[in-house]
């Protein structure tokens, strides 16, 4: 096991790596802009040219706060999810909330058409289709909390979790074979995730939540580090299963469920960064692996976010894209060169 000194600085590294691909990711875009404007910027000086300014406050630097939230957030949850279930496979979405916050959407634009009047009205707002996915993300977790008082095995948790996310995508799959073309293809878009829609606000807003998210994880750390050794162990040591299983299931729908309501569905980054992590820092102690997996998720979520952007060119490819052809190679590279995982 790496002492102390090791951990200590690989995490000087990693924060020195983020600080360099933030300002990285913020310079890069349809418009390079210089790394010395963009310092200028972010300490309120004025820059050589007014409308670089004007980008990099209102439109890269909360996309880039939003790659880094994302990346936290949905990392920690595939810990949390791999831990509580001991599968190397779970993710941040095994329990469906994922699929609830994509019924949610489907049935917000799919099926607007049903709400007429104020209500309608309101269901064009700008913060619709997070509010939209917030619901459908809840109406999951209300369900899987039933569920859950009702089932004392984890692993048929699981198991039901599963059900609950092939009962919704059976759902918007319905929805999507009845709606018009301009309908599937906004709810298409929605799916293939977005970092640079956010206002301000809603930034402010998914800081909030994802900070919840984290105090909740923290406070269940000595019943993950428990939860490794068996539920038989983490019983004979004083915690309580149930508390504790209620406590991490709303760790990880807070942290995934905000984030697939303000930046859709994101896939990989939750299931291929605690790999990575475990890999890199060489332990099973969730004293570290919580803050290592949040940097190496922030981390790579920033770099995917670069190659989504194409530097020096007006496109722009789907975020859920990139991450899927970063994050399936290491779990390729990874279950190659360790064919056991550490479960």
């Amino acid at each position: 096991m790496n002492s102390l000194k090791s951990y200590r600085v690989q995490f000087i590294f990693i924060i020195i790596l983020l600080c360099a691909c933030f300002l990285i990711n913020i310079s890069l875009g349809s418009v390079h802009i210089p790394l010395k404007e963009v310092f200028k910027s972010l300490f309120g000086e004025s820059t050589d040219h007014q409308s670089w300014q004007y980008i990099i406050i209102n439109y890269r630097l909360p996309k880039a706060v939003t790659a880094i939230l994302v990346g936290m957030s949905l990392s920690i949850s595939g810990l949390l999810m791999q831990t509580i279930f001991r599968n190397p496979l779970a993710g941040p979405f095994v329990l469906g909330i994922s699929s609830g916050a994509s019924l949610g959407v489907a049935i917000f634009i799919m099926g607007s058409s049903i709400f007429t009047g104020i209500f309608a009205s309101f269901m064009i707002s700008s913060v619709s289709t997070a509010i939209a996915a917030t619901l459908g993300s809840f109406i999951v977790l209300f369900s899987i909390f039933v569920v859950a008082n009702k089932v004392r095995d984890t692993m048929a948790l699981l198991i039901i979790g599963l059900m609950f996310g092939s009962i919704t995508a059976s759902i918007v799959n319905v929805l999507s074979y009845f709606t018009s073309k301009e309908k599937l293809q906004q709810y298409i878009f929605w799916s293939f995730g977005s970092l640079g829609n956010l206002s301000w606000d809603q930034v402010y807003l998914l800081i909030c939540m994802v900070f919840i998210g984290l105090v909740l994880t923290v406070i269940s750390i000595k019943s993950l580090n428990a939860f490794l050794l068996g539920e038989n162990y983490a019983r004979s040591i004083g915690v309580n299963l149930k508390k504790s299983r209620y406590l991490i299931i709303t760790a990880t729908s807070i942290l995934a469920g905000s984030i697939t309501a303000f930046a859709g569905p994101i896939a990989f980054i939750g299931l291929a960064v605690p790999h990575l992590t475990r890999q890199l820092f060489n332990t099973q102690n969730h004293h570290v692996l919580i803050p290592a997996t949040a940097l190496y998720g922030a981390l790579l979520m920033l770099i995917c976010d670069t190659v989504a952007q194409v530097p020096n060119s007006e496109f722009s490819l789907p975020i859920n894209a990139i991450t899927s052809i970063v994050g399936a190679p290491v779990i390729i590279w990874l279950l190659i060169r360790k064919r056991k995982m550490i479960f």
